[in-house]
């Protein structure tokens, strides 16, 4: 009889070790090592039950000029926002791995992608480890969908889900959740390291055999990491986040990797009672809300991907009364902001030292990118001097350690998102001014220095 033998996994890289520790050998990642069962064989050299080897595509090498050029395939999904952060669509063949946190609306997303599929003609497999079928029915039912070409198997076990999947041959699969799936030859839980990788290396073997487009629902960790190693994500061809926060309407999609398209793009939904809804505009619903004239609130035009979106960045100053003023910031880089405050004080000559410092980007965006420097900077100085900066200005620059403005890319498309939704002022850096033609409905105003920047706008 095979023996039973415990050896522990590594959950960031896949490392495995026959002993526990507290941090991993190899990623150097602490309370990643995680224990895994495995079958071997016993003495007598009884041969222990192990997985079924596949052969290989037997391709025979080619020249890189002798390979058709031929066009991607891709399929609509027929939600406008999911196609551009896939890059035009659903690959032929292609693997998406779908992380978030619970409730989100993960599955909720699928199945109406699932519906808009078979309203095309195409056949979709529903995989479910979580739900039963009558749970995806009345969730369906809720939304309003009634596809006929949709089927749902409700199965964990892998192997009687590739069975089912060869019989129907579906143009598109979805499994929710990858780590719920199981191998039955292999003698660990679902959800360990070797499991989730078992399962993704037959799943992707399926995929491209098949021209079958396969969609992962991964769980995510306390850190907002998709669970499982690593090598998740680098097996599969998209890995795509959905993120925001499941009390609020809007939900942002993300792309982590795309073999297929860029990764900066950046989906905007609102969660209805009717499913996810698509949000054409993100900048003129993230500013619908905004209270004009109000101190500490600033307008900035960033960019996700290829889209420019107008965000309010606010702040409030408050005098503190503790020794060691608080720092709080939400939706940017709190070492960025801190780096802010202190070119305030030393360059600007803003006295900071005994105000707490509040900082938020309003509709749940992360700021990531410098060109948002001079909006928070002119925001925390509105709020100092309880000034507030026109309604109808928006400011964008990058702010160096000596006070310098410096420049930022693609500012030509910033500004024309600005003119788009009514504003008629634009604080730029005035090395962008250069090379922009004069603006005859616009007025933008180049500054050189963070203290220019101040007095031009109060």
């Amino acid at each position: 009889m095979p023996k039973v033998k415990s050896c522990y996994a590594c959950t960031s890289c896949g490392y495995e070790s026959p002993k526990w520790s507290g941090r991993c050998p190899s990623c150097g990642a602490w309370n990643t090592m995680e224990e895994s069962i495995t079958t071997v064989a016993d003495k007598a050299g009884t041969a222990a039950k192990t997985l079924r080897q596949r052969p290989g595509t037997g391709s025979k090498p080619q020249l890189l000029k002798d390979i058709p050029e031929d066009q991607t395939i891709r399929t609509t999904t027929g939600i406008s926002e999911l196609d551009r952060v896939l890059g035009g669509g659903i690959v032929e063949g292609g693997l998406v791995l779908l992380g978030g946190d619970p409730g989100i609306g993960k599955s909720t997303l699928l199945i109406q992608v699932c519906a808009n599929l078979c309203e095309h003609g195409a056949k979709v497999l529903y995989v479910s480890g979580e739900e039963s079928a009558r749970q995806i029915k009345l969730r369906a039912a809720r939304l309003g969908i009634h596809a006929e070409q949709l089927y749902i198997l409700a199965e964990n076990a892998l192997d009687n889900v590739e069975k089912h999947m060869q019989e129907l041959a579906p143009d598109v699969m979805i499994v929710d959740s990858i780590q719920t799936m199981y191998r039955p030859e292999m003698a660990s839980a679902p959800g360990s390291v070797s499991q989730i990788r078992e399962c993704t290396s037959l799943l992707m073997r399926l995929a491209k055999e098949s021209g079958t487009s396969v969609f992962l629902v991964g769980h995510v960790t306390k850190d907002g990491a998709i669970a499982g190693p690593r090598m998740l994500e680098h097996m599969v061809d998209v890995v795509l986040y959905f993120e925001g926060d499941n009390q609020q309407q809007y939900r942002l999609l993300r792309a982590v990797k795309n073999r297929f398209g860029s990764i900066n793009e950046l989906g905007v939904f609102e969660m209805t009672g009717e499913g996810m809804r698509v949000v054409p505009n993100p900048s003129e619903q993230l500013l619908s809300h905004r209270a004009k004239g109000a101190s500490g609130s600033v307008v900035f035009c960033g960019l996700e991907g290829s889209r420019p979106i107008l965000c309010d960045v606010q702040a409030l100053c408050a005098q503190s009364y503790f020794g060691t003023p608080r720092r709080t910031v939400n939706g940017a880089d709190m070492a960025r902001v801190s780096l802010l405050l202190a070119v305030l004080e030393k360059r600007a000559g803003q006295k900071l030292y005994n105000q707490d410092v509040y900082i938020n980007i309003a509709g749940g965006l992360e700021l990531s990118e410098p060109a948002a420097d001079l909006a928070i900077a002119v925001a925390v100085v509105s709020s100092l001097h309880d000034q507030t900066v026109g309604a109808n200005v928006a400011v964008i620059g990058e702010i160096g350690l000596a006070g310098e403005i410096r420049a930022v890319p693609q500012c030509e498309r910033r500004i024309a998102e600005c003119r788009r939704l009514g504003f008629t002022t634009v604080v730029i850096p005035k090395e962008n001014l250069k090379s922009i033609k004069k603006q005859d409905d616009m007025k933008l105003l180049g500054v050189d220095t963070l203290v220019q920047a101040i007095s031009v706008l109060f």
